[in-house]
């Protein structure tokens, strides 16, 4: 670099103005070169991370896409200029020019950042700017004073003063924290839901990591705006006793959706019954556990209720369920014809298992029917058992109406013992 700027020194008189437009118009021409290479790593490297970020964050999308491309570029961009700034002691001209372009790339790379993360937009925009005036004052050589401007207005608080360049910090680094864990906790919860572990281990583990992360960022927030962990430490324990105190029942559903998990006593995907809700469990979060209804209703029930009131777990060991299906007969039909006729429905239906085998039970003798039960078995009770008796006694229905099989109804036997005198009563066959 000092040998290329010597050489077009000597090409021009030794001016303190030529050496100026010389170094600016080399500054000029290294942020051309930086915004090409950029240009060029994004167009062959950018392909290659969205590959990369779609298959382990399981998230596909052309904006992704896009920003991924953009955020290599602008990246490349304020690394170089942030070299060829600090090689060589340029005059103030080639200064500004590589401090307004680190600048305006750290803003929009930020933009990107927070955006890409799927935070609100104007979030991005904030952060944007507040990094732009941020490495613009800093590489002028004004930051030290903006900041100590900064460090005089605030207010105190008994023997504390909280600033408001401490404000801003906190804000800043909570924000980029923030999104540090989103964007961890993404990667972490796609690499468990495509591991080999079962669905309740998958569950855990997501749950697990995402207190892990949270913990690591809290920790690593503190350390960074400089808080005392040992103050803190003080204070918690008064603090820990009143949250235990008033997030009592929030507490007990967060260890109880836990230990359901390591447990494995319900898991997403079984079939349950609880009190007056039936159905299938679509999540297990935090607080209650999600219970999808056939009717699409969604039931949350509190973690802590499934662990002390009485659950009925359809596929707690194995998925099979046995299911009974009341018939009626009418006294005039062949009693033997129908029993083979509904053990024949169970074979056209294909949702029965064929072992154990269905068998049909003569029960009853009522008034205008003789009732029969047909039990067999299924190993999809999430795909619904009302529609599955449906399906069942509308083919018996069938078979019944094919082979002359008589369905009861309601029948009434009238005995009349006198009649009133002089009463013409005539009884008609009609």
């Amino acid at each position: 670099m000092q040998k290329i700027v010597s050489y077009l020194q000597d090409l021009a008189p030794d001016t303190s103005q030529n050496i100026q437009i010389v170094e600016s118009a080399i500054a000029a021409g290294l942020v051309i070169f930086a915004l090409i290479a950029g240009w060029v790593l994004s167009k062959y490297v950018g392909p290659k991370l969205r590959h990369i970020w779609e298959v382990r964050a399981g998230y596909e999308s052309d904006l992704a896409g896009r920003r991924i491309r953009d955020m290599i570029r602008r990246a490349t961009t304020f690394i170089l200029c942030g070299f060829f700034f600090s090689i060589w002691g340029w005059s103030l001209i080639p200064q500004v020019i590589f401090a307004l372009t680190i600048a305006i790339t750290l803003g929009l790379f930020t933009n990107d950042l927070i955006r890409g993360v799927r935070m609100p937009d104007w979030l991005g925009t904030v952060m944007g700017l507040t990094v732009f005036i941020s490495s613009a004052l800093g590489l002028a050589g004004n930051f030290d004073r903006i900041t100590f401007a900064l460090k005089r207005v605030g207010f105190n608080v008994g023997t504390y003063h909280i600033s408001l360049l401490a404000v801003i910090t906190t804000i800043m680094t909570a924000i980029i924290l923030f999104a540090v864990a989103r964007v961890s906790m993404k990667l972490i919860n796609h690499v468990i839901s495509n591991s080999q572990l079962d669905s309740s281990q998958k569950v855990l583990g997501q749950k697990l990591a995402t207190v892990a992360v949270l913990a690591v960022v809290f920790v690593l927030g503190l350390d960074i705006l400089g808080i005392d962990l040992t103050a803190l430490a003080i204070f918690s324990g008064a603090f820990g006793l009143a949250i235990g105190f008033g997030m009592q029942k929030t507490i007990g559903n967060m260890i109880a959706g836990i230990i359901l998990l390591m447990d494995r006593s319900i898991k997403p995907g079984d079939v349950i019954a609880v009190g007056d809700s039936y159905g299938w469990v679509n999540k297990i979060g935090v607080r209650a556990v999600s219970v999808l209804t056939r009717e699409g209703k969604e039931h949350l029930i509190p973690n802590e209720n499934l662990m002390t009131q009485e659950v009925e777990n359809w596929s707690y060991s194995n998925k099979n369920v046995r299911i009974s299906i009341p018939v009626g007969v009418s006294y005039n039909s062949d009693m033997d014809q129908a029993i083979e006729l509904m053990k024949q429905a169970c074979v056209d239906v294909p949702r029965i298992l064929a072992e154990p085998k269905p068998v049909v039970w003569m029960l009853e003798f009522q008034d205008s029917r003789v009732k029969f039960e047909i039990r067999c078995w299924i190993n999809d009770p999430q795909a619904g058992v009302g529609n599955f008796r449906a399906a069942v006694l509308k083919r018996v229905w069938d078979l019944f109406k094919e082979h002359g099989v008589e369905l009861p109804y309601p029948q009434n036997d009238v005995h009349i013992k006198s009649l009133p005198k002089n009463t013409d009563f005539n009884i008609s066959t009609d």
